[in-house]
């Protein structure tokens, strides 16, 4: 499995099925209003968490993706996806609306992403939901999403074996997020190289203490 992250909430995940077919997925794709460069690129899945323009450029993904905007359950090129209703402030819903919560299965790993969520925790009916998850992605920047404190906490709730974290402050953005420094220092970590990408198998996920990733954007 292949992890590459584009800024945002955007990604590209390469899973390979039982076939050993390369599926190529796409999740939350910004516009150019958000500010950097939009990648484009062709993709077999393309997931949208919810409707605002730095999550739903379907435009940015080439060819015709099989696309997912909502909860459910769904396969697709043998890849498992899972969507789970949450929350974009801490107020269900009232405030900023829902989101879909993503849970991904394939090569024998569950990746998690959790969108704009706002919520200070997971419920107990989320947790079920999402059951074991190997790889998560969650939102570190507050300002519209949760922030460092309470990521750590929903961190400690679902116990990843990985965390990459996500919507945060990098260079071009213009949305006014925090960066991941705060992030990082109640975690215990600094010095942290943030990598191209993240390849990676079962064998290789950590089996003790939870492992903090940066990616480049």
């Amino acid at each position: 499995m292949t992890l590459k992250w584009y800024g945002q909430a955007f990604f590209k995940i390469v899973i390979k099925n039982s076939q050993k077919e390369n599926v190529v997925l796409a999740i939350d794709p910004f516009d150019k209003t958000l500010g950097p460069k939009v990648p484009n690129f062709p993709a077999d899945i393309l997931l949208i968490s919810h409707s605002h323009y730095d999550h739903s450029n379907k435009s940015a993904i080439k060819g015709t993706p099989f696309l997912i905007e909502g909860p459910g359950e769904y396969e697709r090129k043998g890849i498992f996806i899972k969507g789970i209703l949450g929350f974009h402030d801490n107020s269900k819903g009232k405030e900023r609306g829902t989101i879909t919560i993503y849970k991904i299965s394939g090569e024998d790993m569950s990746v998690c992403h959790l969108s704009d969520i706002g919520q200070n925790s997971l419920t107990e009916e989320q947790m079920d939901e999402l059951g074991e998850i190997d790889i998560l992605l969650i939102p570190v920047g507050g300002i519209y999403t949760i922030g460092a404190k309470q990521a750590s906490e929903i961190i400690a709730q679902v116990e990843p074996k990985i965390v990459i974290p996500m919507h945060y402050k990098i260079p071009g953005v213009k949305v006014n997020l925090q960066g991941v420094e705060k992030f990082l220092k109640i975690m215990g970590l600094e010095n942290i190289t943030p990598q191209e990408k993240l390849k990676i198998s079962s064998k290789d996920l950590p089996k003790e203490e939870t492992q903090v990733l940066l990616l480049q954007p």
